[in-house]
């Protein structure tokens, strides 16, 4: 399977609303990081849905590798 592409090395904070559902890029190359638009298209990867269970700031992933998908783990201090 091919690698995804690092959008950046930190994970992008996001205040969420309770409820909302939140699609996360799982191949790095979408314009609306850490967010899906559509640029998977054509290859394996496929966003990954996030339902917030209460208003806060999530960190997002951002360097694709987390292994708690699409939550950051702290993955990115290893590339």
């Amino acid at each position: 399977m091919a690698k995804p592409v690092v959008a950046q090395k930190a994970p992008y904070g996001i205040d969420v609303e309770s409820g909302e559902d939140y699609w996360w890029c799982a191949c790095g190359k979408s314009e609306t990081q850490p967010f899906c638009d559509g640029s998977h298209k054509g290859t394996d990867f496929r966003p990954q849905q996030y339902t917030a269970k209460e208003a806060a700031t999530i960190w997002f992933c951002g360097c694709k590798s987390t292994g708690d998908v699409p939550i950051c783990d702290g993955s990115h201090n290893k590339l």
